[in-house]
């Protein structure tokens, strides 16, 4: 008689559950694995800027998750309840519900983007954690061109060609260059916007650019983005933002039609629907071996997870980190599947890396410091070593080839359907972008 093989469910498909789905295949043999996740799709999120300033197109930044994880079973669909006594979970799929059993749940679903965090910002604002984000933006961009050409009030084309990100971490500098490199490539086809006419403005409430980097890459991050007019305030943060203006915390005033957010998350609800599991601050407290606390056969990792890397404290919420937590908890879970002892999560990051636009970069690698073009190249490398398949590598490597000697895209895609089209010339309007 056989016995009954493993049964582990993973739940998320970002950075972290993907890549423990991949190594789950090539271990543990004796398993059944199955993936659950909103999307059929990972995002490479880091890359999210370069949709925004169409240097990359939003199909090259995912991977499809059927593609990468093969010998899985994956399920697209959205987790609803989880029964921890009787190790079972619905998913909410394209079917209805679906009931799935486990011996082994891996929660891996990340976080979501905040956007209350500042008054206003929910209805005026925008922020940027998905592709959908990033396409909106990207939009965004390219409207506001089109309607200071046909603009006559001088205030209102200053206003509408003003662009102020709010956040200088990580995405806020990369995105304030991805949008002043692209406004520069691409303002030529837009022979009635002055170059005067449009500007970038970054807030950051730190003294400083990228805190989580050495200072002298944070300065140097500044400088480039100085050098191509990008206005960078640090100690300066928001407090009211409106449809044609953002408040400053001074109270000065910046006139303005598109402001960016990329500060702040907030725990996925899914996190709050689970009574039995601790939780600080949103996030889900994890044993030292990544097992989540008090609850048998579950473990999380991912930014979902409140997780102590060794000696150095938490870990933070990075893709570095989470693809560190996934292969460490694949070789976990085999260890337990086979009566092992686990061992505790321990991982000394390579280092950090940011795109500061086009050929620029600022980089940290195992305690060498780069800028300028070296950044930059090292950050694209590293990345398009991330990317699962070699088709996909190959598709984005002659993409970014292409984008160093060609302006980007300026495609407004509207994605209207031919109902919608009917619907507005039946009401004499311009179908909604």
């Amino acid at each position: 008689m056989s016995l009954q093989r493993t049964r582990i469910v993973i739940v998320g498909g970002g950075f972290g559950g993907s890549t423990l789905t991949r190594q789950l295949q090539k271990r543990a043999k004796f398993a059944d694995i199955t993936l659950v996740s909103e999307e059929s799709y990972m995002t490479f999120n880091p890359m999210l800027a370069e949709v925004v300033g169409a240097t990359v197109f939003p199909e090259h930044v995912v991977a499809p998750l059927r593609e990468t994880v093969r010998r899985a079973r994956f399920v697209m669909g959205t987790v609803s309840n989880v029964d921890f006594g009787n190790k079972r979970l619905n998913c909410d799929t394209l079917k209805g519900d679906v009931e799935l059993e486990y011996d082994h749940l891996v929660l891996a679903f990340g976080n979501r983007a905040r956007v209350d965090l500042i008054p206003g910002m929910a209805e005026h604002a925008v922020v940027l954690k998905t592709v959908g984000d990033a396409m909106h933006i990207r939009n965004l961009v390219l409207r506001r061109l089109a309607q200071i050409e046909l603009e006559t009030d001088p205030q209102l084309r200053l206003c509408l060609g003003h662009f102020v990100i709010v956040g200088g971490g990580f995405s806020g500098v990369e995105v304030a260059g991805a949008i002043a490199d692209s406004l520069r490539e691409i303002r030529h086809f837009y022979p009635r916007v002055g170059a005067d006419e449009v500007k970038v403005t970054l807030l950051q409430n730190n003294n400083r650019l990228l805190p989580e980097l050495p200072a002298l890459l944070g300065q140097a991050a500044k400088r480039s983005l100085m050098k191509r007019n990008v206005e960078v305030l640090t100690m300066t943060g928001a407090s009211k933002v409106s449809a044609r203006s953002i408040e400053l915390a001074s109270g000065a005033m910046l006139s303005t039609a598109t402001t960016i957010c990329t500060i702040g998350t907030v725990p996925n609800a899914l996190t709050m629907r689970f009574n039995a599991i601790a939780t600080e601050r949103g996030r889900i407290v994890c044993s030292a071996d990544l097992s989540v606390s008090g609850v048998e056969g579950v473990w999380a990792i991912g930014d979902c997870a409140l997780i102590t890397n060794g000696e150095d404290g938490p870990a933070p919420p990075t893709a570095q980190f989470a693809v560190a937590e996934a292969k460490h908890l694949a070789k976990n879970l085999v260890i337990r599947c086979t009566s092992g002892a686990t061992a505790p999560f321990a991982y000394r990051s390579r280092g950090m890396m940011a795109t500061v636009g086009h050929l620029k970069g600022v980089a940290k690698i195992f305690g060498v410091r780069l800028s300028g073009l070296p950044a930059w190249m090292l950050w694209r490398a590293y990345y398009l070593s991330q990317m699962p398949t070699f088709g996909r590598k190959v598709r984005i490597f002659v993409e970014w080839t292409w984008g160093i000697f060609f302006p980007p895209d300026i495609t407004h895609f509207r994605f209207t359907r031919s109902h919608e089209l009917l619907q507005s010339d039946q009401a004499g309007l311009m179908p909604r972008p």
